[in-house]
């Protein structure tokens, strides 16, 4: 397969040469174009040097190729892949400018395109620039939603560039979702029974703010629960996916809305409204359990050796969606623990009213948090016996536990 790799002009355009490596180690034939802002950031040497080839710089290269080389480029790619995006070319891109080779053969290619971008929380929030992306959502472009965390300005919130693993297995998972039709194997193991549901999906942690540039977090980074809400819309379901802070890129099917809560206030806040008319929630989400008492609103200061923070608890969602769940709602929650796996799951299901829930020993070294694999045992309220999930890639253990739902429709 041939991607065509657009670098802008952003911090994050040193990902951009790992991302070449993996695709390229991933069986991925890669071009690279440069615009003239992403080489004040990096040169085009190590481009060239894992890609293999040219690295194009200018709409006045000289041109080796047989034909116009943005035609030759356009006709070439099977996917334009734009990491990282900047607010300027996601502007460009959305008024159809062809200013430069990357705009150029934006508009030239009938190749599908997928656009990380990667900015300034501000910028990435302005009226203007989700204007933009969402004209280009509706065109068909794939967007691989920024991570959340503390930029490079300082500024802590959405606009990071999701790390190359992450972007390089959203290539992947493309061109598998094309090529091997996965889709229709799940609509057809579920009988058709989620077509069109609406399912709730939460994902990664929330954070407790400390100030304005600190924040308290755990460990999860949403993998589990982004491969949830995919299968969940390869089943034919209407997926909302509230995420909390995660690392992993978020999905781009277009029966997925995407809702962000980063605190367990707001995740609390986005499933309720939600969650009146949903057909089922999956609580993937690690949700943290307690906040600081006293939020600064200024960045506190280095002083004394140490310093005590106060912490409250939080609400507790699950149960709150246990107490308000009416016939016929679904409920699934996740318990990720280090000791007495079935006694503390069981234990969860019972006391927050769950259909079922899907417990992991995250003591593992290969399940759990930061890995691609997981390994889970579920257990059920209807009084079945507990199924024994061993270990497997977090997408296939996703359609496992997709699978288990629909039977109870």
């Amino acid at each position: 397969m041939n991607v065509v790799l657009g670098v802008t002009g952003g911090i994050a355009a040193y990902k951009a040469v790992e991302i070449t490596s993996r695709l390229k180690k991933a069986g991925f034939a890669v071009r690279v174009i440069m615009t003239r802002a992403a080489q004040e950031f990096v040169t085009p040497r190590p481009f060239a040097e894992l890609s293999g080839e040219r690295v194009v710089t200018s709409m006045w290269d000289d041109c080796t190729e047989r034909h116009v080389e943005h035609i030759a480029l356009a006709d070439w790619a099977d996917l334009l892949l734009v990491a990282p995006a900047t607010a300027n070319f996601i502007a460009k891109a959305a008024v159809g400018m062809a200013d430069d080779m990357l705009t150029t053969v934006l508009l030239a290619t009938k190749a599908p395109v997928m656009i990380a971008p990667a900015m300034n929380t501000d910028m990435l929030n302005n009226v203007a620039t989700q204007k933009n992306i969402a004209l280009l959502k509706e065109r068909g472009v794939m967007i691989i939603e920024p991570a959340a965390g503390v930029l490079a300005c300082g500024a802590v919130g959405a606009g990071r560039l999701p790390e190359p693993p992450t972007i390089v297995g959203e290539v992947k998972s493309f061109f598998d979702r094309r090529d091997n039709g996965v889709r229709s194997e799940l609509i057809n193991d579920c009988n058709g029974k989620l077509a069109g549901k609406k399912i709730i999906v939460t994902a990664g942690g929330t954070i407790a703010p400390i100030d304005p540039v600190r924040f308290i977090a755990n460990r999860s980074g949403g993998k589990m629960g982004v491969a949830t809400a995919r299968a969940a819309a390869g089943a034919g379901a209407n997926v909302v996916l509230v995420t909390g802070n995660i690392t992993v890129a978020l999905p781009t099917e277009p029966n997925i809305r995407l809702v962000s809560a980063l605190t367990t206030d707001d995740m609390l806040k986005a499933v309720l409204a939600e969650f009146a008319n949903a057909d089922a929630v999956i609580m993937t989400a690690a949700v943290a359990d307690y906040r600081v008492k006293d939020y600064s609103p200024q960045k506190i200061k280095k002083k004394a050796n140490s310093f005590t923070l106060e912490l409250v608890k939080n609400p507790d969602i699950l149960r709150e969606l246990g107490q308000q769940k009416q016939p016929g709602q679904i409920l699934v929650g996740f318990a990720a623990e280090t000791e007495n796996l079935a006694e503390y799951a069981k234990r969860k299901l019972d006391e927050k009213n769950l259909d079922f829930i899907v417990a992991n020993d995250v003591s593992r070294k290969d399940a759990g948090f930061d890995t691609d694999t997981n390994a889970a045992v579920i257990f059920y309220a209807d009084g079945r016996a507990p199924e024994d999930f061993p270990l497997d890639s977090k997408d296939k253990l996703a359609g496992r536990i997709i699978r288990r739902l629909a039977e109870f429709f």
